[in-house]
């Protein structure tokens, strides 16, 4: 018979007092995922966060536990014993701001004393993107939390572009000639590390997260074409004909207000701030579309 200690299930509940001190949401999606293994990387424990732990990355000195935003009882007692919490945006739905709030004040009822929450960079009741307003209304309710809080205000993703593209090649959207100042994501991972490793030091900040410089999408395409060899355009639609193009796929009218709203916010110049923060924060200069597309 072995006499070995048995290994815990990931859901099983041990003691708080005894799990890191690191919440690490979001570890099976890309950006969770990264500082994930920023954080491994450095030898810090943290406990990983999701609704499926058994997905999770399998990474030293990490503490997989089921946690479910819509779950506030479940996900009060997974945070039990965190100090210093990464929440990463739910997904989105039509009811992402209750879900946030929510979640939210479960950690505040756990005890989390500050929360590094990834928003979005042109957050505001009344920004272009309809979804940037879910991010005001949670940056909101964390300011009223009485956490200490650190808002990490991505940009739209560089690495995301490529895709919008599809698999006709085509960017096609009402962004007319407006320029975004999108980030890598991998560069959104290493400012949230470095954050978490020393939050005290950024309590109460608001980082605008960037690229170098702001782009046009037909910049865009060009990039991609030019590293991918594969041949993109942008083609400015009307409003309407973005609507139309979209309704090809079946969802709910938040959705397609979603989705159009990615490129009118562009159009409006609300995207096009190129900040230092990344610089600032992890002491390298952030990524381009070029060496994302490369696979830097």
């Amino acid at each position: 018979m072995s006499t070995s200690a048995p290994v815990p299930a990931p859901d099983s509940r041990p003691d708080p007092t005894v799990l890191p001190s690191i919440g690490v949401t979001g570890a099976t999606g890309v950006v969770g995922g990264l500082v994930a293994h920023d954080l491994a990387g450095r030898g810090v424990p943290q406990r990983l966060l999701a609704r499926t732990p058994t997905r999770v990355p399998n990474l030293p000195g990490a503490v997989p536990l089921a946690c479910d935003y819509a779950d506030p009882d479940g996900a009060r007692e997974a945070l039990e014993g965190v100090e210093t919490l990464f929440m990463v945006s739910a997904a989105e739905t039509a009811d992402r701001v209750a879900v946030h709030r929510a979640f939210v004040d479960a950690a505040a009822a756990a005890g989390v004393q500050h929360v590094v929450y990834t928003s979005f960079a042109a957050a505001a009741p009344d920004c272009t993107f309809t979804l940037g307003r879910d991010h005001h209304a949670t940056e909101e309710h964390l300011r009223a939390s009485g956490m200490a809080w650190t808002f990490l205000r991505d940009n739209f993703y560089l690495d995301v572009l490529p895709l919008f593209a599809g698999d006709e090649g085509v960017l096609r959207g009402p962004a007319g000639d407006g320029r975004v100042a999108a980030v890598a994501r991998a560069d959104v991972a290493r400012a949230a590390t470095e954050v978490l490793l020393d939050p005290v030091a950024h309590a109460g900040r608001t980082y605008e997260l960037t690229g170098p410089v702001a782009i046009t999408l037909a910049e865009a395409a060009a990039v991609i074409t030019e590293v991918t060899g594969r041949p993109t355009s942008f083609h400015d639609e009307t409003i309407e004909e973005a609507y139309a193009s979209r309704r090809r796929w079946e969802a709910p009218d938040w959705q397609y207000d979603a989705w159009v709203s990615t490129y009118t916010a562009i159009r409006s110049g609300e995207l096009a701030t190129v900040s230092d923060d990344v610089r600032l924060l992890t002491d390298r200069e952030p990524l381009d579309l070029a060496a994302v597309l490369r696979g830097a």
